[in-house]
This record gives C-alpha cells, sequence and structure tokens, in this order.
C-alpha cells in the first residue's frame, strides 16, 4: 500500500466515529433531559407506540429508494465503468466520508480515491466527483429560489430563534443567505472551471497565488487548474442523453432524501397536504443552514436546528426532540456503522484482490512474450 493510500485511509478510519458519536449522544441527552421536564415517561411513550407504522415503513422505504438512487446515479456518471456491488461500496464509502468529515469540507476528496481504486482513472473519476459536487449545489440554490418563491412565508421558522456560529449571533434566515450565497458562489466558479473555460479558470489560480503571500499555494493552484483541465476534456464528450439522467437522478435523490423527513413527521402527527408542502421547504432550508456547520456530518447542529423548523407540528413541541433522534439514527448515525463495517471489507476486495491479481497478469505478459 503507498503512501497516498495510506493518508487516505487514515482520513476513513473507524475510529473517527468517536467523535460525532460523542456529540451525538451529549445533545440526545440534553433533549431527553429538556423533554423530561415538559413531559411525563407516559406521555412520551403513549405518543412513540402510537406512531403510525405505515408512515415509518415508508420513511425506511423512502430511504432505501434514495441510496438505490445514489447507486445508480454513480453508476450512470461512469459510464456503467463501476458494476453494481463497487457502485454500493463507493455510495455506503462516500456516505461515511462525510459522515466523519464537516460539513463545510465534506468527504468527496476521499472519493475521487474510491473510485479511482475501483479501477476508473484518476482523471476520469476527478471528473464524475467534480460534476457531482456541481449537481448536488445547482440543486440546493435552483431548489432554495424555488422554495422561496412558491412555498408561503412561513418557510422560515420564528425569527426570534437565533443561534451563534464561531460566537456570532445569526438568525436562521441570515444563516441561510448567507450559506446559499457561498454555495452559489462555489457552484458558479466550479461551473465556470468545469464546463466553461477551464484554461481560463487555470490562468486566474495561477495569477490569483502569483504574489508573495499566497506564493506557497502556486503548486496547489497549478496542480487544481491541470485536474480541472482534464476533468472538463472528459465530460465535454458527453451527449445530452448522459446530461439527461445525470440532472433527473440527482432531483430524485434529493427529493426522496427530504421526503423521508415527511413520512416520519406524518407518523407522530397528523399534518395535511399544505403542511407536508412547508416541512418539504423548510427541510430545504435547513440543509442549507446545515452546511455552514463545523462539526462532522452536522453532528450536534442538526439536532439542534431540528426544533427550531419543526416543532409547530407537533401538539407536544417538546416530542420534536424524539423525532429528530429517530431521524438522525436513520439519516445519520445508522450510515457511520455501515461505514465502520463496509470499509475493512472494501480494503481486502480492492487491495488484496490486486495482489492476487498480479502474479497472473504477470503470467499472461510472459505468455504473449
Amino acid at each position: 500500500m503507498d503512501d497516498q493510500s495510506s493518508k487516505v485511509l487514515k482520513s476513513l478510519n473507524p475510529n473517527k466515529i468517536i467523535l460525532p458519536v460523542l456529540i451525538g449522544l451529549g445533545v440526545f441527552s440534553y433533549f431527553i433531559y429538556a423533554i423530561s421536564k415538559e413531559l411525563d415517561f407516559d406521555q412520551i411513550v403513549n405518543s412513540i407506540t402510537g406512531a403510525h407504522l405505515g408512515w415509518i415503513a415508508a420513511a425506511v422505504l423512502v430511504l432505501i429508494i434514495r441510496d438505490a438512487g445514489y447507486v445508480f446515479r454513480i453508476r450512470h456518471l461512469t459510464d456503467k465503468q463501476l458494476n453494481w456491488l463497487a457502485s454500493v461500496y463507493v455510495i455506503i464509502l462516500w456516505e461515511f466520508a462525510s459522515a466523519v468529515t464537516p460539513s463545510v469540507v465534506g468527504g468527496t476528496a476521499v472519493v475521487v480515491f474510491i473510485i479511482n481504486k475501483e479501477g476508473i482513472k484518476f482523471g476520469r473519476s476527478l471528473a464524475y466527483v467534480m460534476l457531482t459536487a456541481v449537481l448536488d449545489n445547482l440543486f440546493f440554490v435552483v431548489a432554495s429560489l424555488v422554495t422561496l418563491i412558491v412555498v408561503p412565508a412561513e418557510i422560515f421558522p420564528d425569527t426570534t430563534n437565533n443561534f451563534e456560529v464561531f460566537g456570532v449571533p445569526f438568525s436562521v434566515k441570515g444563516a441561510f443567505i448567507i450559506s446559499v450565497c457561498l454555495i452559489g458562489l462555489y457552484t458558479a466558479v466550479m461551473t465556470y472551471g468545469l464546463l466553461i473555460r477551464p484554461r481560463a479558470f487555470k490562468w486566474l489560480l495561477i495569477k490569483a497565488t502569483g504574489n508573495r503571500l499566497l506564493k506557497r499555494w502556486r503548486r496547489w493552484a497549478v496542480q487544481t487548474g491541470s485536474d480541472m483541465i482534464l476533468a472538463s476534456e472528459i465530460l465535454q464528450e458527453k451527449r445530452k442523453r448522459y446530461w439527461f439522467y445525470a440532472i433527473l437522478s440527482t432531483i430524485f435523490i434529493w427529493t426522496a432524501r427530504y421526503f423521508m423527513l415527511n413520512c416520519l413527521i406524518a407518523a407522530f402527527s397528523d399534518i395535511n397536504v399544505m403542511e407536508h408542502f412547508l416541512v418539504f421547504g423548510r427541510q430545504i432550508i435547513m440543509w442549507v443552514v446545515m452546511l455552514i456547520s463545523p462539526t462532522p456530518g452536522s453532528a450536534g447542529t442538526a439536532e439542534f436546528v431540528f426544533p427550531i423548523f419543526f416543532s409547530e407540528f407537533f401538539k407536544l413541541a417538546a416530542f420534536s426532540g424524539i423525532v429528530a433522534i429517530f431521524w438522525r439514527l436513520f439519516t445519520y448515525y445508522a450510515y457511520l456503522g455501515l461505514g465502520a463495517l463496509f470499509l475493512p471489507r472494501w480494503i481486502r476486495r480492492v487491495f488484496q484482490s490486486k495482489k492476487t491479481n498480479e502474479p497472473k497478469k504477470v503470467q499472461e505478459e510472459a505468455k504473449q512474450v
């Protein structure tokens, strides 16, 4: 195993789940303590046992469908160079990498390595990961704007609920505006460099790192610009059908991801059609706000902001903390466990299979000679 592989695998170390789990346990403990002050034990038990099992089953089904959509998309983006098993490994490890890194950083850099080890050349792996990042962020920006236009003014929760980011007080609306502007700027830069003028993008990076203050980033700028040109050349070969399914699968994935929470809230609360639209819209706002979280996988941040957005949909507002726990167990902590389980299997599959295949390749080459 080379140095690069060792460094990447170190960043995927299953021990990294300890920090987000500790953060989550801390937040969950606080929720349980706060809830116990407002609700008695019988109220909590009755609310949980009175859940609509059909909606819970729907939530699990939507979660599975969403993951199937992820597997389909990565296989489509790679022009089916990844088989179904490899695609499943890539998606689970991608979710795991995202779960153990801060939301502002993400786990996409590691995924280039993972896809590359599945037999796809580095340039193509980089192109597919970059394209995925652009598609996802473009969805956030467009969906946010559509939500603000279509859904009523109450899309933002009570503005008196302020919180702090790095000690600076923000309202939910303020955090959303900052997040969506940063995402929009990043998406515009990535789209320009990846799909419009990659060579001009490289030139700008080199020029920007030409002064003394930024000179130490010069090598990074040259490498990033070259990678962008390589990725752009690969993506420019694609036809309209490729782009159609890439965009459609992205919309499908994120719609399923959000609708899962609709099902979960409906399991514990009777909400009408308009409230379903409001819940769906608020998730988009909440997700954008969560992207500025400095904690691994938004651990703690997501649980904290959940009641701010959704407590009004429950007869007992405090019960939203319990639903937040279920939501995070389904959509976050489950992937920490799956990642820790799949990672050793993937390492054996990729690295050991290479070692066993090398003698066969040598024999075949010898026969040809």
